[in-house]
């Protein structure tokens, strides 16, 4: 089974439908009730064929598990409503962005089903918002200020008003007009909202709504060295762009009066803002600026590293597009917020992969067994068995038999002398002699006994021909990159890291491994289900990376 199979998605309204009830397995302030998510929040003024609305990501960074929920849920409310969405780069500082994170967020968008009925950039309104912006200087609700930063961001703090406050129309468009042109003057200054000094709220305390930056952007050259801040423009390119409700995330809810503020100093259409709890995970990192730290630092191969909770890190470690969706949209739009732990989302994952994914075998090459039988076929052979004992249609594969096979050293351990086991996919064998050195395993003699009742055994064993077929493989498992289950807001990510988060375990796989295709999803019998990473090839193992199944440990590797 490749990952590439559940690349097909179901509109959003009917993942919902299929979507696993939330509230087990997850920490917050409010757990979520049993019973599934609910969708039913009455959007104000939602009206059918009317609705717009939008998912504005920064191109600074590659699409994680919590930006996928905002893109969801909005394309969820457009399909509900019959209106449309609207995918929108949010491309206002250049100092972060790249046409490779640009590029990179479209095709995830598109792996989850999601496509805009328009893609647009606020860069394409820089002309407009720098006119808002001259227009609220002359109003008078807008100042240049050269206040350094720490002691600005302090003033705000104390609600200390800013020694330019009170500078005329006339010396504030002066100094935007420097600002503009990047001169040494108005590389010192920027532009502030003259909302409050005191508010209870320090979202309204004065925010910056345009800086300087002289490096040129990724998609408009050096045209422009003053932007808008995400305060000014996420609002007004709103309202210009027809949205009708703005779907966000808990952590903008004190924003949100700042937002409703520029919308009405600038006299701009009222645009409806619906908060909901951003998702995330125990011992997970979903800030991009510590994401890129682990990458800056090479504790990570990069952004798709499958320790990464970024889309294609997820997709990577064995996560199907169907899980991902399913499990986000079962999530909803609650503003209840909640730590997820990773059990959760990688249950739902089995539930896709389970009826699909081929079964293979692996043996693990630390003190393999040899076990010799007597009675088995003079010649090793061939036979076609079925990947999947319930699914036909998975199709065949190649089973070796021969009177020499491995198993487990963990699996011969638990055996003892004349003991009838049953080899999976054969029969039953006695197993006459254990031969041992000191704790360890050494090799068994055992009598084939095909006329043995599977029923009565204990133990069902998995097993591989000792011949030349055995295919290398690395099995590999991970840890959580982080030590604690939630970083606080002081915490420095350095004094958390785990120092060790990848497993090898080095092993033997049945013949079939050497035609599978990156990113194959299969089930390797009794230890999991694993996603190829990296092809068999002459004198290279090939690299499965184990998907957890949403059980608390792993048989092989780490703790999940």
């Amino acid at each position: 089974m490749s990952d590439a199979v559940n690349s097909g998605t179901k509109p959003a309204e009917a993942a919902v439908n299929d979507a696993p009830k939330a509230g087990k397995g997850a920490k917050g302030t409010k757990g979520a009730k049993g019973g599934g998510a609910s969708y039913n929040i009455n959007l104000v003024n939602a009206k059918d064929g009317e609705v717009v609305t939008r998912f504005p990501p920064e191109p600074s960074g590659y699409l994680h598990i919590g930006h996928a929920k905002a893109a969801l849920l909005n394309q969820y409310f457009a399909q509900t409503y019959h209106g449309k969405l609207i995918v929108r780069f949010d491309d206002t500082n250049p100092s972060k962005e790249k046409m490779e994170f640009q590029d990179a967020i479209l095709e995830d968008l598109e792996l989850l089903g999601i496509k805009g009925d328009v893609v647009t950039f606020s860069s394409d309104y820089f002309q407009q918002m720098y006119d808002y912006c001259i227009q609220m200087i002359k109003d008078g609700k807008a100042y240049a200020d050269d206040t350094p930063v720490d002691q600005m961001r302090q003033e705000r703090t104390e609600g200390i008003a800013s020694q330019r406050r009170d500078r005329t129309v006339e010396e504030n468009l002066k100094i935007f007009q420097e600002m503009t042109e990047g001169t040494e003057e108005g590389l010192k200054n920027c532009i502030r909202a003259k909302i409050s000094v005191t508010s209870p709220n320090k979202a309204l305390r004065d925010p910056v709504i345009y800086r300087c930056n002289l490096t040129p952007h990724h998609r408009t050259g050096t045209q422009w060295k003053v932007y808008p801040t995400y305060d000014f423009c996420c609002p007004i390119v709103d309202s210009i762009e027809g949205v009708t409700h703005a779907l966000r995330t808990i952590e903008y809810r004190d924003r949100n009066a700042q937002y409703e503020w520029m919308l009405k100093a600038l006299g701009l259409r009222k645009v409806y803002v619906w908060d909901f709890s951003r998702i995330s995970f125990v011992r997970t990192l979903l800030s991009k600026r510590k994401l890129q730290w682990f990458v800056d630092q090479k504790f990570v191969t990069g952004w798709d590293d499958p320790r990464f909770p970024t889309v294609r890190g997820v997709r990577r470690r064995g996560m199907t597009v169907e899980g991902l969706r399913t499990f986000i949209l079962g999530q909803g739009p609650s503003k209840n917020i909640l730590n997820f732990d990773w059990s959760l989302i990688w249950a739902t994952n089995k539930k896709v992969i389970d009826p699909v994914a081929p079964r293979h075998v692996a043996v693990i090459k630390e003190n393999i067994v040899k076990v010799t039988i007597e009675g088995g076929p003079a010649e090793p052979y061939t036979e076609e068995k079925p990947k999947h004992k319930k699914n036909a249609d998975v199709g065949i594969k190649k089973v070796i038999y021969s009177s020499e096979i491995y198993i487990d050293q963990d699996d011969a351990q638990t055996i003892k002398d004349n003991e009838e086991v049953t080899l999976m996919d054969w029969g039953n064998a006695i197993m006459k002699t254990i031969r041992r050195d000191g704790d360890k395993v050494t090799g068994i003699d055992a009598v084939l006994h095909l006329e043995g009742d599977f029923r009565k055994t204990e133990k069902k064993i998995t097993w591989l021909a000792a011949t030349d077929d055995a295919t290398p493989v690395d099995l590999v498992d991970f840890d959580y990159l982080i030590t604690k289950e939630k970083l606080g807001e002081t915490d420095d990510v350095a004094d958390f890291v785990t120092p060790n988060t990848e497993f090898k375990t080095p092993a033997l796989a049945d013949l079939n491994v050497r035609d599978m295709k990156e990113g194959e999803i299969i089930q390797f019998e009794r230890k999991g289900y694993y996603r190829l990473d990296k092809p068999y090839s002459e004198g290279s193992p090939a690299v499965f990376f184990t998907i957890p199944d949403g059980k608390v440990v792993q048989k092989y590797g780490a703790k999940k």
